[in-house]
């Protein structure tokens, strides 16, 4: 990929066009020419003029294309991410001979090749976002353990408000910058779970807290197993399986997709005899978190738990 005239004179014109050569050669898995790729790093603090909705833009096409992490490899060794995704050259972290872990930012891109694998409907924003994006609370959370481990203790929580941040600063609509965050937030969340002996209340936690992103959520938690030890990568994928296996089942008997209590604000009202206001919302999470521990409760042990729980809180 070359420019019609010199690479300086062309991004001087246009600094946008740093981040489009990138972006072809995401989509056309296209080599940058030498002279291009020096100009694109000796000039790379002229993107700063750019105004965020059209590098926005490109870095969505970039995202969207069939080879994105040769776009985004681009970005990163011109410094020009530095500029418009800082977050992303921050994931490579550095390593010495007593603390040894793996490479963040190679495992982040591995796990968007993999999510976009994952895909069934074509390329998906929202998916391949939050794929590049699940680990960049990590650098801000990382701790050397006593023992010579790393660890990056809530680094999912972190992430995701970076996450928005950085959305945000691109400006990404409030919808977008929703959905991502959460993946972000909820990545670790089947990890949590140990040996996968998963309690119907945590099956219905885990798909209550996903929501509409749960299918998305199933395809980043897969594709975030870079492990090269096969042993582990193929019980990891069965315990997930088992995972889905379950949700199915609890789906099929409670309609899990749209948990509510077993009953409403204006039965609360009626049963209580209270008007409305804040204690309505309080009896209403009440009932939301019996209902999310036990399952379907029925409408006289909802009343009478309803009742005992009103009791105590005179």
């Amino acid at each position: 990929l070359r420019t019609p005239g010199t690479p300086e004179a062309s991004f001087s014109d246009d600094p946008l066009r740093m981040l489009r050569a990138a972006r072809f050669a995401a989509q056309l898995d296209f080599e940058v020419a030498p002279d291009v790729v020096t100009a694109m790093t000796d000039m790379a603090g002229r993107i700063d003029i750019v105004s965020a909705e059209r590098v926005r833009e490109e870095l969505n096409k970039l995202l969207l294309s069939e080879h994105p992490r040769k776009g985004l490899g681009l970005l990163v060794d011109t410094g020009l991410a530095d500029r418009v995704l800082p977050e992303l050259p921050s994931l490579r972290l550095e390593s010495d001979e007593h603390h040894r872990h793996k490479d963040v930012y190679e495992h982040s891109l591995t796990v968007l090749e993999q999510a976009v694998d994952l895909e069934e409907d074509g390329p998906d924003l929202v998916l391949r976002l939050a794929a590049l994006l699940h680990d960049i609370g990590k650098p801000r959370t990382r701790r050397f353990e006593k023992d010579g481990r790393v660890s990056f203790h809530h680094h999912e929580v972190v992430g995701a408000k970076m996450t928005k941040k950085r959305l945000t600063d691109l400006k990404y609509s409030n919808d977008m910058i929703k959905d991502v965050s959460k993946l972000v937030e909820l990545h670790l969340r089947f990890h949590g779970y140990g040996d996968g002996e998963w309690t119907d209340s945590a099956v219905r936690r885990y798909v209550r807290d996903a929501g509409p992103l749960l299918d998305r959520l199933h395809k980043l938690t897969r594709s975030d197993c870079t492990t090269r030890n096969k042993r582990k990568a193929s019980a990891l994928s069965r315990t997930y399986d088992k995972l889905e296996e379950r949700i199915a089942q609890l789906q099929e008997q409670e309609e899990l997709d749209a948990i509510r209590p077993d009953l409403d604000g204006n039965e609360i009202m009626q049963i209580l005899g209270i008007s409305p206001g804040p204690v309505i919302g309080r009896a209403y999470s009440f009932l939301l978190e019996l209902r999310l521990e036990n399952g379907p409760m029925g409408h006289d042990a909802a009343v009478a738990a309803l009742k005992e729980w009103w009791a105590a809180q005179q």
